[in-house]
């Protein structure tokens, strides 16, 4: 039984959603999710992941909407999710509950235990114990997890670096902690299915012009102001260069005033969620991740399986994905100055470019659906043998 906040594009319930795809034929599979009303899912987006429950259903998954489990904190809301999840697992009676992210992770794993599951996995694609929340947030959030830790049987880190801060602040040993990088079907993303010059014309931008982008949540922890700011300076060595942001969230609305004070609103495009991901990938030439926190950033992955050099914080998993000077840039999370020098040198030099591309292509083999899907499955089976 796999249960999980929310359904939507974003990376935790991708590689939820496809372990659970891709497992259903060996194993009986429950998906549990709540509403997922705090994405606010265009009818497109909405579409795609429904097209990934009929696949699931049609491999004879079970699924579920839990209407009480919502990502934000709310005492009685939580308390009739936490009821219900018992419920759906007295009648189950799963050998194995696997969680994912906070909240469905904390309520998910108390109910499973309180019906006396023993085997509880739980993978947090990626912790909040930083750069989500105020410091007091986070300490209590960090104090919940190794609560919770004594009664979870494996934590599955995204990353080695995401395994070394649980070691670190004590809420997980080693030998409780699997690494298992995120999937991408690498493959879909070699090469793009229009040439880049028309896709640029298609969504009005310049087809000779060079486009920096980024994807993902318009949210505070992934720094899109701070990739906006970092454009002021790349502005005045390169007027022509474009900037698109692929993705939605609370700071969309931001973006497009601060573009407009900036006097770039003409070099600034928002896309929303896109289910052409490898034409607009190839589309760029530079991909930037800039967030403050980040459990490994798949997102990368894809930018690098299309041969593009990536800028991205030295933060969370991400240092797993990109070696300083290889395949792309780290900087530090914020560095706006950071940001804007990365990104001017790449545009300034064509051959760093070319060849940091190269490189990520060949990093971005080793980390395929199917790696994924393999270790989970040795993980589970592990447990079964337990």
């Amino acid at each position: 039984m796999h249960i999980i906040t929310r359904l939507d594009r974003g990376g935790s319930a991708q590689n939820t959603l496809l372990t659970c795809i891709e497992l259903s034929n060996k194993y009986h599979m429950i998906l549990i999710n709540g509403p997922s009303l705090e994405s606010n899912m265009t009818t497109e987006e909405k579409t795609f992941i429904n097209n990934q429950l009929k696949e699931f259903r049609r491999r004879d998954g079970v699924h579920y909407i839990n209407p009480y489990l919502v990502r934000d904190l709310k005492p009685l809301s939580d308390l009739h999710a936490l009821l219900w999840l018992i419920k759906a697992i007295r009648y189950h009676n799963p050998s194995i509950v696997h969680t994912h992210t906070s909240k469905a992770g904390a309520l998910g794993r108390i109910s499973a235990f309180m019906w006396g599951i023993r085997k509880i996995v739980h993978t947090p694609h990626g912790h909040v114990f930083y750069g989500h929340f105020p410091p007091l947030k986070s300490r209590i959030f960090l104090w919940i997890e190794r609560f919770l830790g004594i009664i979870t049987s494996r934590i599955i880190a995204l990353t080695n670096g995401e395994k070394s801060d649980y070691i670190k602040k004590g809420v997980y040993p080693g030998n409780k902690i699997t690494t298992i990088h995120s999937g991408v079907d690498v493959k879909l993303f070699r090469k793009p299915s229009v040439p880049p010059e028309i896709k640029r014309r298609e969504l009005g931008l310049n087809p000779d012009a060079p486009v920096v982008g980024t994807a993902g949540w318009l949210s505070p922890v992934k720094g899109s102001i701070a990739l906006l700011l970092a454009m002021e300076q790349v502005w005045k060595k390169h007027p022509e260069c474009q900037l698109i942001f692929v993705g939605r969230g609370e700071l969309e609305a931001k973006i497009r005033e601060i573009a407009i004070q900036m006097k770039h609103e003409d070099k600034v495009f928002l896309l929303g969620w896109r289910n052409d991901m490898p034409d607009i990938m190839h589309m760029m030439d530079i991909f930037v991740l800039p967030s403050l926190n980040e459990g490994m950033g798949r997102v990368i992955v894809e930018a690098m399986s299309s041969g593009k050099p990536v800028i991205a914080s030295r933060t969370g998993g991400i240092v797993d994905l990109v070696e300083d000077g290889k395949n792309g840039f780290l900087i530090t999370p914020g560095d706006i100055k950071g940001l804007s020098s990365a990104i001017i040198r790449l545009l300034s030099n064509y051959e760093l470019t070319k060849k940091m591309g190269e490189k990520g292509r060949e990093t971005s083999s080793k980390f395929s659906i199917e790696a994924m899907i393999e270790k989970i499955d040795m993980l589970y089976q592990e447990l079964l043998r337990m």
